[in-house]
């Protein structure tokens, strides 16, 4: 079975797969992120759906790497025989869902083997499947799933099978198109042509970065990665194209990513607009608006591609999980947690795009921000689930206590520094009760640190936080010493851990990996308070854990030296963007201050009626 790592990712901004280094598409989900699978071997084995496409009898490839600036998958293998490359993409959506395989041959003549295993349904519904004149079509149910392609193919073993030579010269196209099984055939796709329209999208794409410096290549690559990861109709983000990728192998903390969490709001604006990508920031904060809108108490810490909140999870019993990591898992029972921390993730990611938007630029957004810390100036002293969603008690998060300061500091700012109406007193009280609140009872004085839970001596990686939301300066010794504290006692092999499941009452069985955003918060952290030296080793430590392709997981696991987790993920990718802008500055800045920071301007506020009584 491939290693998480193994694998890179291609897509049409609806929409993802997976294919390993042996040439299998072995995940895919249509016709979007979060739809049923079609090919599921990633959590299984082959027999739940997959495509190969390599050379006869190979296996792993000689070399691969993505075309420069695109997401076109190229992958060689040298053999007796000869050379060949596979070239793998997926057209920019238009209309219906295509993956484009093209097989070109670089020298010798050598011997191809194509094996597609389509099963619907998480690899549970095979499909019928009838021969045309240029492929087979399959329907089952929903779905319908047309291949075209020049090489001969023949059905073996409820497979579809591709046996053919390649000579140098030669390019052998297969093209799979989907449809609702209840609409007409779609039309077909000339591969070359496709192949220069995929490829000139993604290089006019790239070209709009601002990106300078020695990590412009990984910051533009992980940006690349997050386009990757956009579901364009509505501009949501997702955490990652994959779900139950095991946090530990052989575990059972293995959950379904391919929504979109609030946590991630501030971060991913701050790097889009840091990158130059005002568009696609536009874009997530109007997704962001919408998928919040309503009834604050009714907040949510993720929501699905266009906004769904209801994600019910559900265990698939048939599938065996990634190396043998059950349960399989749909849905998201974590969703309805409170998380008081999202409030304030809102409130901050609101507040930077006030900060960088044009000037006369009208906010439109000000009475959703007034009813949104309406609820929170009255629940932010309630126990919750904090960030890291966990199923084990309520408790009082110090990173939600200060995440509900940072609510507080934005309102505050938008009355005073922006001329938008509000209680500015009224909030600036509260955000000094609560920053008392906080020093008082969330910093332990023997650990010289803040803890992760009032009460509690347990360390969280949250706390690195701290500074980068502007609770404290980093020059604070309460910062340095939470810094040296989790440097001590909360990382394996350097990297940072988020918390210690064993000690910290997640309710939850198992352990997990290192948690790469975490290392790039130290990094971070290291940078603000002087220490560039570690902080630039770390970032480049932390560059390292990139696979073959530049992509990176939600963990890594410093004793087996692999990646775990969803893949690829966003709240990987955006730190690095994030910590390589700032190291290349030489300076942090604080998460509702742009990169570039605009003059200081008036807006005007634009009044709704907010949510329907």
């Amino acid at each position: 079975m491939n290693r998480i790592e193994d694998y890179a990712v291609i897509g049409d901004l609806h929409t993802a797969a997976l294919i390993g280094r042996d040439g299998s598409i072995d995940w895919m989900c249509l016709p979007r992120f979060d739809s049923p699978a079609c090919f599921a071997a990633l959590l299984d084995s082959p027999a739940a759906g997959r495509w190969l496409l390599a050379p006869k009898g190979s296996g792993t490839c000689t070399r691969r790497r993505y075309v420069p600036d695109t997401l076109i998958l190229e992958t060689e293998w040298d053999t007796p025989e000869g050379s060949v490359r596979v070239l793998d993409f997926m057209p920019v959506r238009d209309g219906t869902a295509d993956v484009v395989r093209i097989v070109q041959g670089v020298s010798g003549a050598v011997p191809m083997y194509g094996e597609l295993v389509l099963r619907f349904d998480y690899g549970q519904v095979v499909p019928w499947v009838r021969s045309t004149e240029t492929g087979i079509s399959a329907v089952a149910g929903p779905d319908a799933a047309y291949l075209s392609t020049p090489s001969p193919t023949q059905g073996r073993d409820q497979r579809t099978i591709s046996e053919f030579t390649v000579r140098a010269g030669d390019s052998v196209p297969f093209v799979l198109r989907w449809a609702p099984s209840h609409a007409p055939v779609p039309k077909a796709v000339d591969a070359g042509r496709a192949l220069q329209k995929t490829s000139a999208y993604w290089r006019q794409w790239i070209a709009r970065s601002r990106t300078e410096g020695i990590y412009k290549e990984a910051v533009e690559r992980s940006l690349i990665t997050l386009k990757a990861l956009t579901y364009v109709p509505t501009g949501g983000i997702v955490a990652a194209a994959t779900t139950s990728l095991p946090e530990e192998l052989g575990g059972t903390r293995n959950w379904d990513y391919r929504y979109c969490w609030l946590r991630d709001a501030t971060l991913t604006l701050q790097s889009l607009l840091a990158s130059g990508y005002r568009d696609e920031a536009a874009a997530w904060r109007e997704w962001l608006l919408r998928a919040v809108a309503g009834d604050p108490s009714q907040l949510q810490i993720m929501y699905g591609l266009d906004g769904t909140r209801r994600l019910p999870e559900a265990e698939l019993p048939w599938l065996s999980g990634h190396a043998g990591s059950k349960p399989v898992r749909i849905g998201n029972a974590a969703a309805p947690q409170l998380q008081l921390d999202v409030w304030g993730e809102v409130l901050d990611g609101l507040s930077l795009t006030r900060a960088a938007a044009p000037p006369g630029e009208v906010d439109d957004s000000w009475d959703m921000q007034l009813a949104l810390m309406e609820y929170l100036e009255g629940s932010w002293d309630r126990p919750d689930n904090g960030l890291w969603e966990m199923r084990g008690p309520r408790r009082h998060f110090t990173h939600s206590k200060v995440m509900a300061w940072v609510a507080a500091d934005r309102m505050v700012k938008g009355v005073r520094d922006s001329g938008l109406p509000g209680p500015a007193d009224r909030w600036a009280d509260l955000r000094a009760q609560i920053h008392r609140d906080v020093m008082t009872k969330g910093f332990n004085q023997e650990l010289n640190s803040f803890v992760q839970s009032y009460g509690s001596e347990q360390l969280d990686a949250s706390l690195l936080l701290i500074p980068r939301v502007g609770f404290l300066p980093h020059d604070h010794p309460r910062v340095a010493g939470t810094v040296d504290a989790i440097q001590e006692r909360l990382t394996e092999d350097g990297f940072v851990m988020r918390y210690r499941p064993e000690a910290s009452d997640d309710g939850l069985p198992g352990g997990e990996g290192v948690f790469i955003a975490c290392s790039f918060w130290l990094s971070d952290a290291l940078l603000g308070i002087g220490r560039i030296t570690e902080a630039k080793t770390l970032f480049e430590r932390l560059l390292s854990l990139r696979n073959d392709v530049g992509l990176l997981s939600e963990e890594w696991d410093p004793k087996t030296k692999q990646q775990l987790g969803n893949t690829p993920q966003a709240f990987s990718h955006f730190p690095l963007i994030h910590s390589a802008l700032q190291l290349q500055e030489g300076r942090t800045h604080h998460s509702d201050t742009p990169m570039a920071p605009p003059r200081p301007r008036k807006f005007t506020a634009v009044r709704d009626a907010g949510p329907q009584d």
